[in-house]
């Protein structure tokens, strides 16, 4: 076994007196681990460690050097620059990366957050109106950003059918409006980007994630995606399904689409992240109510918008509720989740919040 040395040491006192420390477990990748002390407002004595590979070996030293004399307040793409910069021409990452680096850095010095650093809470599914379940999206994650209530996972539930518009697409652009009218399908517009989600009741899976955004700190926006749901595939796995992401935001099996994600950050720290999984979709009346088109499906290897539809009912042969619940579980046992229920103030709020935003046609129709 090769020992590599940390940076030089210096001879100044540690700013905070214990040693700095931190971990990060890399998304389909390795533990990346850094120990530090911060010496008049510079990082010192840096010793990078992990599971993960790296040639030549010497490129560890380097990147221990390399963060040796960094601001402690030095940005997450700053830290990844500093180490990118450094390695020789030659190294070869992986299981990590500088930017995995610069993640622990800021986890070592609780800028950044992992897991296990809340305490989170877990809402199970209570039917809501469409337009109150988008408007708690806004409201809890305003709560979560402000430190009113901890970080939450929410399951959705819901009795009218209904499409759910990105917070970017054109009404015009994306609905047929004989078919919205034909099939009594209420619209309504969130804050996240992303599609259109087609729901009636029991047809598909749909939670949000409200937490802060120091739990993302350093990670790319892509890899955000799959940071967040890493959980929902082991409880895919659970249940019989071997999923995975396909970039940006589709979660997918060898027989097709089943779900997709959509994000958005509050200046106020918060952030949203939730997922539209496929049940039970009627197919039909779905291509009837959205438009689909050519240019839509391009990228998905497929002509056929039904053939996009590969619900969960018949993967697993489970009812909507068993999968739910498996995701619950599996949620709650990694991450020490306690049950919760949405209080009244945040229901008035978002029955407010409907009122003068999500049901308004301004709001609905800010891109005609």
């Amino acid at each position: 076994m090769t020992t590599i040395p940390s940076a030089p040491a210096s001879e100044n006192a540690n700013d905070g007196g214990a040693r700095h420390h931190g971990e990060y477990k890399v998304p389909g990748g390795k533990l990346v681990v850094a120990d530090f002390d911060v010496v008049d407002g510079l990082l010192a004595n840096v010793s990078v460690s992990g599971d993960f590979f790296l040639e030549p070996d010497e490129a560890l030293l380097e990147i221990n050097r390399a963060l040796t004399g960094l601001p402690a307040d030095a940005g997450a793409a700053d830290t990844a620059a500093a180490v990118e910069a450094a390695l020789p021409a030659d190294a070869v990452l992986f299981g990590f990366s500088a930017d995995a680096v610069a993640v622990t850095v800021r986890r070592a010095l609780a800028k950044a957050t992992g897991w296990a650093d809340h305490h989170w809470n877990i809402i199970g599914p209570s039917v809501l109106p469409t337009h109150v379940n988008v408007a708690l999206d806004e409201v809890l994650t305003e709560e979560v950003g402000a430190g009113r209530r901890n970080p939450t996972l929410r399951f959705w539930d819901w009795e009218e059918p209904s499409v759910v518009i990105g917070s970017f697409q054109s009404v015009r652009n994306e609905l047929h409006p004989e078919g919205v009218a034909r099939h009594g399908i209420s619209v309504v517009r969130r804050i996240s980007g992303g599609g259109a989600m087609f729901m009636e009741a029991g047809n598909c899976i749909t939670y949000s994630l409200y937490l802060p955004q120091t739990l993302v700190d350093g990670i790319s926006f892509a890899d955000s995606y799959r940071f967040l749901d890493a959980w929902v595939m082991a409880a895919l796995e659970k249940v019989g399904i071997s999923a995975f992401y396909v970039p940006l935001n589709d979660i997918a099996t060898e027989q097709g689409k089943i779900g997709g994600a959509a994000q958005k950050r509050l200046a106020n720290g918060g952030m949203l992240h939730h997922v539209t999984m496929s049940y039970d979709i009627d197919a039909d009346k779905m291509v009837e109510v959205l438009r689909i088109g050519e240019e839509k499906l391009s990228d998905k290897g497929t002509r056929s918008a039904k053939k996009r539809v590969d619900p969960l009912r018949r993967q697993t042969g489970l009812a909507r509720g068993e999968i739910v619940a498996a995701m619950m579980e599996v949620f709650t046992e990694r991450y020490a989740a306690t049950p919760s229920e949405l209080t009244e103030a945040e229901l008035d709020a978002a029955r407010r919040r409907v009122a003068d935003k999500f049901g308004t046609a301004e709001w609905l129709h800010r891109v005609p």
